[in-house]
């Protein structure tokens, strides 16, 4: 039988305990974290554009690297991302480049890149496009189960209109208007990660 998880309802005290505690070094393990952070939004700036092949490959790189975004044949997605011409998109923040950058083909077969793609558009543009990965996923499940925020099947947190909606409706539903995405984001994440230390595997749908 499965033990069940308390979860405390999230005031904007409580969660910016977490955000704070993301890139907290005071206790002299130093969080890899916050560096991360300043690293991809430093070729953000060095690299806005995605119309060269070398610089988009540096930020699928990085952003492979860091996240663990499982893809295995990066070059093959750096081009993909070079023909679909998403500049425009991206800082308008339409929604539909998500499916455009996870759907790939890769050695002929089908592949959905579906957290990278929310990562690779947060990247450029972090408040339009929250970050979907699997601890994020749970702990909104979670959420859901217990205080019945919002009516949501976690699969459909895959169809990213749907996500950014249900996150709005936390933020709503909470009293957290004030906190940005990315906020939201670092405070849901690291919230997770305490409370499921064990069970973390990167989901690349």
């Amino acid at each position: 039988m499965k033990k069940e998880i308390n979860i405390e309802k999230p005031t904007e005290e409580f969660a910016r305990k977490y955000i704070e505690r993301f890139s907290d070094n005071s206790n002299g393990k130093i969080r890899h974290y916050p560096f991360q952070e300043k690293a991809v939004v430093k070729i953000r700036h060095i690299f806005p554009k995605n119309i060269d092949i070398t610089e988009i490959l540096l930020k699928v790189g990085i952003l492979n690297s860091f996240y663990s975004t499982n893809i295995f044949k990066p070059f093959a997605v750096a081009e993909h991302i070079r023909d679909l011409d998403i500049d425009e998109k991206l800082e308008k923040g339409d929604l539909s480049i998500i499916n455009d950058i996870a759907e790939n083909k890769i050695s002929g077969k089908n592949k959905r890149f579906y957290s990278f793609a929310t990562k690779y558009c947060s990247m450029h543009n972090p408040e339009k496009y929250p970050i979907y990965d699997s601890y994020i996923g749970w702990i909104l499940n979670l959420y859901k189960k217990q205080f019945k925020f919002s009516n949501f099947k976690i699969d459909e947190l895959r169809d990213y209109g749907m996500f950014k909606k249900v996150l709005q409706e936390f933020k709503t539903f909470f009293g957290l208007e004030k906190l940005t995405f990315k906020e939201l984001d670092q405070f849901l994440w690291m919230y997770a990660k305490e409370i499921k230390p064990n069970n973390y595997k990167e989901s690349s749908i």
